[in-house]
């Protein structure tokens, strides 16, 4: 059940954040409207609805954005608008159009994630992308799916489909979501082998590594509590060694002492072959993490076991203060 008090600037702006997920408000003067309070601080203002025998959260905005008389006044006009009857389109639109409808005003990814969420749906979708929407049955996504190899790749894009298919539905473009009668895949959940020990072994491991690009790249996926994808991709013009920062970001103590220490003759922090930057340097991490004795350890696993112990702060410098606090923690 939410909190319930009287909403106002006051309250909600120190309002803390929860350690992890969200929490959940409700205002005393319009009980419907409620706000959501995530873990980074993000708040939000929402009603929930059953609308045609499905439950609704629908969301007004982010506070203070949307302030709160703002919020207030919106809730009948939302709800309205949710009742109302979505008119069926005539025009009929192929999956491919209507892709780009949702990949445009539903999707908030980085250009990489984007790229790859795109090529993702030309080489699991093609045939389907041509057929009008309308015209698509549980029968063609089932055989779609089923011929994904891997379950975990096979239930990301069925959740996909679910997802483009209710917001079709909910645009007017059909009568039913073929995807909602399709049983979920079943996936085994993979547990990430890591813990301190573990963790301890690894840093020893990376420090050992001859090439020097490759041993700062795996220690800033430790210093910069950033995935892969991100530090590998570091430029020398979005840090700012005098604030401590990368991207307006704060950087750790250790993250700094290392970056300062590398050569700045580039446009990229680790260039790889050619002119571009480090991308999946996995031979290199293979041969770390086996040293480590642990070789199902991932790249991607140790940003997961730090950033599941860091605290979050709103305030950069607080932020600052609990990355080195952690780092402090846990290294050897």
């Amino acid at each position: 059940m939410a909190h319930q008090f009287f909403f106002n600037p006051f309250i909600l702006d120190n309002l803390p954040a929860p350690s992890a997920g969200f929490d959940v408000v409700q205002d005393i003067s319009e009980p419907r409207l409620r706000m959501y309070i995530t873990s980074r601080g993000v708040k939000t203002f929402f009603v929930r609805k059953r609308v045609h025998g499905r439950d609704k959260r629908i969301i007004i905005g982010n506070y203070p954005e949307v302030d709160i008389e703002t919020a207030r006044g919106a809730v009948p006009e939302v709800l309205a608008a949710a009742m109302e009857k979505k008119t069926l389109h005539r025009k009929k639109i192929t999956l491919k159009k209507f892709l780009d409808i949702y990949l445009e005003k539903r999707v908030r990814r980085n250009s990489i994630s984007r790229d790859k969420l795109e090529r993702a749906i030309k080489r699991h979708f093609a045939e389907l992308l041509n057929k009008n929407i309308s015209d698509i049955s549980s029968e063609d996504v089932k055989k779609v799916i089923s011929s994904i190899k891997g379950p975990a790749i096979a239930g990301r894009m069925q959740e996909f489909l679910q997802s483009v298919f209710r917001y079709a539905l909910d645009s007017g473009y059909l009568h039913e979501n073929p995807v909602a009668s399709l049983p979920k895949i079943k996936q085994k959940r993979r547990v990430r082998p890591i813990n301190k020990n573990i963790f301890h072994r690894l840093v020893r491991s990376i420090n050992q590594e001859e090439d020097l690009n490759l041993r700062a790249a795996f220690l800033m996926l430790i210093y910069g509590f950033a995935p892969k994808s991100k530090v590998f991709a570091m430029q020398w013009r979005d840090l700012d060694f005098n604030h401590y920062t990368w991207c307006d970001r704060p950087l750790s103590d250790m993250a700094v002492v290392l970056l300062q220490d590398l050569p700045q003759d580039g446009r990229w922090v680790f260039p790889g072959r050619g002119r571009g930057h480090l991308t999946d340097p996995r031979v290199a991490w293979n041969r770390v993490v086996k040293a480590a004795e642990a070789p199902d350890l991932t790249m991607d696993d140790v940003n997961k076991f730090l950033m599941r112990q860091l605290v979050w702060a709103s305030d950069k410098e607080d932020f600052r203060v609990n990355m080195n606090s952690l780092l402090n923690d846990v290294m050897p």
